[in-house]
């Protein structure tokens, strides 16, 4: 619920955004813009994906796990969707996820909290517990409430 309205949020600030601009600037201007920052973006875009790439086979190569790599990746992605969408404030966080220094911010942030779950899930493997339990143990008694009816399991052992 919360993402939908996060959605919701940004669609009517973007349209906002767009018709601020658009009274201010003119149509060709508003379009000039919307269509230099997807290309601009785009050619980011490629550059970083390479470039993460490059790093996800170099650790592989090293036989370490790749968290900040494909933490990069996601990163990316995110940045290429958002550049799609139509739309200057939109296209600004794109662009900030494609610069280095702001990615690593965020992708360091993921990995970190890959690497902790990771822990977690080799812990409870090792020690027996299946990855989803809570740790919750119900202590409890059967009891039947029917004694004159007779109980299938203990005919079964009679024969």
């Amino acid at each position: 619920m919360r993402v939908f309205a996060v959605v919701l949020i940004g669609l009517a600030v973007e349209i906002t955004a767009l018709v601020a601009a658009f009274g201010s600037w003119g149509f060709l201007p508003t379009l000039g813009l919307l269509v230099l920052g997807g290309v601009v973006g785009s050619l980011l875009m490629r550059r970083e994906g390479a470039r993460t790439m490059a790093a996800f086979s170099a650790a592989l190569r090293d036989r370490r796990a790749p968290h900040q790599e494909v933490a990069d990746g996601v990163l990316i992605a995110a940045a290429g969707f958002l550049i799609l969408v139509p739309g200057f404030l939109s296209d600004i966080a794109g662009l900030f996820l494609l610069l280095p220094p702001t990615r690593r911010l965020i992708s360091r942030r993921i990995a970190r909290r890959a690497e902790q779950r990771e822990r977690e899930m080799t812990l409870n493997l090792r020690y027996g517990r299946p990855p989803a339990a809570g740790g919750v143990v119900i202590d409890g008694d059967v009891i039947d409430i029917q004694p004159d009816r007779p109980n299938p399991v203990n005919r079964t052992e009679l024969t």
